[in-house]
């Protein structure tokens, strides 16, 4: 499979990138610097250079031409201000899955934010972020041409993946580390039967692919 990550410098991406690669998957991400594109190579991945938050879609959709999948894995980051919530979170999001839909990419995975809501309330940079990650969610779900796959994972650690996760519409809030963000992240790309779920993620008891294999058999 071709795979396009956009934000393929983020932490979950990187490590998604390695995954993929590793099983001899064909990887590219989207990046804002050419400075970063070393990273990449260094995971397995082709970096290619595009700035999500001044492109078009047809060049976005240039760059997604001939994939099999694609995964929106951009974030403006915690230390970012709420413009770029907007223009990012929820920006850069609409545009990737309006230039999936243009270059005929189906296959389509967002990494969201469990508590993402258009509708949340608050007037603090978190609250504009969760209304930025829903306002993006329900666009990518109004997308009849994409199977999409939402995942919104707990709180994100940096601790050693465990391979064990709960997987489902409402799992609670949790934790989870990002390596194993990014192993249901690989699983997801390939289970095209998961389309049209939204998926909370935290840490659990399930092998990380018996867990995939149980949601898309709901």
């Amino acid at each position: 499979m071709r795979i396009v990550i956009a934000g393929g410098h983020g932490q979950i991406a990187l490590r998604l990138e390695r995954l993929l690669a590793g099983r001899g998957d064909e990887v590219a991400g989207i990046v804002r610097r050419a400075e970063q594109s070393d990273d990449l190579r260094a995971a397995g991945a082709e970096p290619i250079v595009l700035d999500l938050e001044s492109a078009s879609v047809e060049e976005v959709a240039e760059r997604l031409r001939g994939a099999d999948a694609a995964v929106f894995a951009a974030g403006a980051g915690p230390g970012s201000g709420a413009g770029r919530k907007d223009t990012v979170d929820k920006g850069a999001a609409v545009l990737f899955a309006d230039a999936a839909v243009r270059a005929g990419v189906r296959r389509h995975v967002v990494v969201s934010s469990m508590g993402a809501d258009a509708s949340h309330k608050g007037d603090e940079v978190f609250d504009v972020y969760l209304r930025a990650k829903g306002e993006a969610d329900d666009h990518v779900r109004r997308q009849e041409a994409l199977d999409w796959t939402i995942l919104r994972p707990g709180a994100l650690t940096d601790d050693a993946g465990t391979g064990l996760v709960r997987l489902e519409a409402h799992t609670g809030r949790g934790t989870v580390p990002r390596d194993d963000v990014a192993a249901v992240l690989a699983e997801l790309v390939d289970t095209s039967a998961t389309a049209g779920l939204t998926l909370e993620l935290v840490s659990g008891s399930t092998p990380v692919s018996v867990a995939v294999k149980s949601v898309a058999g709901n």
